[in-house]
């Protein structure tokens, strides 16, 4: 009897021992196993982040996602399914984002934990899917690199390195992104220089009417940390919304800028990403302006102050390539030595597997009109 109750003791020990609480980022105690290995992700652009993160196969311990990368990114599927094949077998429990996540098959792969990211609107099912993953013991993790990454990439990066048992590679690449968005504060601190006026329209091309943009958060927060001025900022109270041709007539902004993300395959669209060349970036950059009689018409437009880049990288870390860009687009007096292709081509170097060789951003100087 004695024997057995020493077993039990030890046994017990033992799974304490290889347990640990860490906050996450909405300020949640969660107790999570020690080096998990099966790990199911609730939104598949989430390996963009783990990419930096994570050692070789950024994929390597997923277990379940949602298809959001095969449906909004085909050129990264398409990479690293054909550097990491087995990635093209990881089951799927959702399609877009965990809105619409099986709960059912999360629970039934086992996972040790699961990661999900923070939405600019909380998602109608988040409430029962906690609610269920707590019942069936599974730890629930939050990150955010998308809604307020200015605050929020840092700690959710030491998050990523304490779930995957390995704060080393996360600290080392926060030690790379905070040197370089630390450039940029730093010196429009110094400066103060006077902020040019941005328009920023999303999806250039997807919808008939205009314009899409962005009031607050991710990528009008990296407009402001980049020393522009947002026309959409206080016009509308959510994140994403409207703004009236009219509006944009009025307000003139001093630069234009837009987002794509389609691949090679898709030639009546933007064209940027992984597998897009320089010169089909632009070509389908000036395409997709010259279908538009007003965005066409812009000053902005005409006197070559338009840029555009890749809409998913504004999803994580990866942000600070859009930073770097804006800030030597805004201000190219004060940032005439920042290069966000070289600092592309350091990540390259020092963190990711899969090298990225495609065109993220482009720009026509000249207007084609």
């Amino acid at each position: 009897m004695l024997k057995r109750f020493l077993v039990v003791s030890l046994l017990l020990l033992t799974t304490i021992s290889q347990a640990k609480t860490l906050t996450d980022i909405r300020q949640r105690q969660v107790v999570i196993p020690d080096n998990p290995q099966r790990i199911v992700i609730g939104e598949g652009r989430m390996i963009y982040t783990l990419a930096l993160v994570e050692e070789g196969n950024p994929l390597k311990r997923v277990v379940g996602w949602p298809a959001d990368l095969q449906h909004f990114d085909k050129q990264t599927w398409n990479s690293y399914v054909a550097r990491f094949p087995d990635i093209a077998r990881i089951p799927i429990i959702g399609q877009s984002n965990f809105a619409d996540i099986s709960v059912e098959k999360v629970i039934a792969l086992h996972p040790d934990v699961v990661i999900l990211p923070v939405y600019a609107k909380k998602l109608p099912n988040q409430d029962q899917l906690e609610l269920q993953l707590d019942q069936a013991h599974i730890p629930l993790v939050y990150v955010d690199f998308r809604v307020d990454q200015l605050n929020n990439t840092v700690p959710s990066l030491r998050i990523l390195g304490e779930v995957l048992d390995d704060q080393p590679k996360a600290e080392k690449f926060i030690a790379f992104y905070r040197q370089h968005m630390a450039v940029i504060s730093d010196r429009l601190k110094a400066a103060a220089p006077a902020n040019p006026s941005v328009m920023l329209q999303l999806h250039l091309g997807r919808r008939a009417e205009c314009c899409t943009t962005v009031g607050h958060g991710n990528l009008a927060d990296l407009i402001t940390f980049a020393g522009g001025r947002n026309i959409a900022a206080g016009k509308f109270p959510a994140v994403f919304g409207q703004i009236s041709p009219e509006v944009l007539i009025t307000a003139n902004p001093d630069i234009y800028l837009a987002t794509g993300m389609a691949g090679p395959d898709t030639p009546e669209s933007l064209q940027l990403g992984p597998q897009v060349s320089r010169q089909s970036a632009q070509q389908s950059f000036v395409q997709s302006l010259s279908k538009d009689a007003i965005i066409s018409g812009l000053p902005a437009v005409r006197n070559g102050k338009t840029y555009a880049v890749w809409q998913n990288l504004y999803l994580s870390p990866w942000h600070l390539l859009v930073a770097e860009f804006f800030a030597k687009t805004f201000h190219p007096e004060i940032f005439g030595d920042v290069d966000p292709q070289r600092t592309l081509d350091e990540m390259n170097r020092d963190f990711l597997t899969v090298k990225e060789t495609g065109t993220f951003w482009t720009g026509v100087k000249a207007s084609p009109f």
